[in-house]
């Protein structure tokens, strides 16, 4: 029976993406068939086998162990506050931002980043049929993180049409950055996170090829990678090091912010109504939790941390599925795990135009208008990858 709620999951999801296609009769079929094919291998390999999860099991250990390196930065400043025995969020969770920020900078200012995103996205246009420029920027989202990529293409944000730019801003919505993997795996499984990414990696371009069909002509099939300006090792990393401590303090601020708004809503809606906010929003999401393979008695629940993702981000959600706020089987846990590993938020939408329009003004307005557009692509990419998973586990 799961199956077959799966696969009806699956022709939801196409069809909600297929009734907003700006031009259906340029939509290319077969990179599509491919691209979910790919999925479910890459989930397969990630999730079912040995050496998916010696693969999984070796990334989840070297993160865990820069987290220890991190760790020892994070006592010496914050001392007894650090006791990772009773783990604070902010020293445990969001301060390693900083270190990984610095690791970044390094890899970026020895060549070796822009390197592997480079080919991986010279590889990737060979198979999803779009041009060279979005391939890259894919690639580069779910490493440099959802603004700072486009600083890596602005060279090309002038000239590019709203088509081409719907996509790269979708793909920067639909990924997460390196920076912040990290924080994710102390707060749900590693081996979920890592196959969401993978997953999302093809399920932005899945959505965006129904949503958003165009063709590249050979001309303006270009990759024009924008020059960074050259700095000195050290003073690369202050500037990583203080852009990661920014990334930390401001989630950190959005938390407090959105966790005390969603808890006073719901105090207001359980003194009216005797029903919480959360809930109501369980309720409105849960058919596409059912047709993600979520059991009905669960769909509620799970629901909720679906809403609660997208109406404020997915570390609040991330916290109430790891504190035990909400309850769940495992299978459901690995389901929503997947779904929550994504900048598929409203607040995503501001970050997204606000960075493009430091780069371009007017296409910061072009991204603005579409903004709805672009999250609900997003959120089909994630509903997407959900219900994959939902069919391999």
């Amino acid at each position: 029976m799961q199956y077959i709620i799966g696969a009806a999951g699956l022709f939801l999801v196409f069809g909600m993406a297929f009734i907003f296609s700006s031009d259906r009769k340029k939509i290319k079929y077969r990179p599509l068939i491919v691209m979910v094919v790919l999925q479910f291998v890459f989930g397969f390999l990630l999730l079912n086998t040995s050496a998916g999860n010696l693969l999984i099991s070796a990334i989840a250990n070297g993160f865990m162990a820069l987290l220890a390196c991190a760790n020892e930065g994070i006592t010496f400043v914050f001392g007894r506050l650090a006791d990772t025995s009773n783990p604070i969020f902010f020293t445990s969770v969001l301060m390693p931002i900083t270190f990984i920020s610095a690791l970044i900078g390094i890899l970026q200012h020895w060549k070796i980043l822009p390197f592997i995103i480079k080919y991986i996205g010279l590889a990737l246009s060979k198979i999803n049929g779009m041009g060279k420029l979005e391939s890259y920027n894919a690639v580069a989202s779910a490493i440099l993180g959802q603004s700072e990529v486009f600083i890596s293409v602005k060279k090309q944000l002038g000239p590019l049409p709203a088509h081409r730019l719907y996509t790269l801003c979708a793909s920067a919505m639909s990924t997460v950055s390196m920076s912040i993997v990290g924080a994710y795996m102390v707060m749900i499984e590693p081996k979920y996170v890592v196959t969401a990414l993978v997953l999302n990696l093809f399920g932005g371009f899945i959505i965006a090829s129904i949503i958003n069909p165009y063709e590249v002509k050979p001309e303006d099939d270009i990759l024009v990678e924008a020059q960074v300006k050259r700095q000195s090792f050290f003073e690369m990393l202050g500037e990583y090091i203080l852009d990661g401590f920014k990334v930390g303090v401001i989630v950190c601020a959005m938390l407090i912010g959105f966790v005390g708004i969603i808890t006073l809503i719901n105090n207001v809606f359980l003194g009216i109504i005797s029903i919480s906010f959360q809930q109501i929003l369980g309720y409105i999401f849960s058919p596409f939790a059912f047709f993600m393979g979520i059991p009905m008695n669960e769909c509620v629940d799970a629901a909720s941390l679906m809403a609660t993702k997208i109406v404020a981000n997915e570390f609040v959600a991330m916290m109430q599925l790891s504190d035990g706020t909400v309850l769940l089987s495992a299978r459901s846990i690995a389901i929503v795990s997947v779904f929550l590993v994504s900048f598929a938020n409203f607040s995503s939408i501001g970050i997204i135009a606000g960075a493009v329009k430091a780069l371009n003004e007017e296409k910061g307005n072009v991204v603005a208008r579409f903004g709805l557009k672009l999250l609900y692509g997003a959120t089909l990419v994630s509903i997407l990858n959900a219900t994959v998973v939902s069919l391999i586990i």
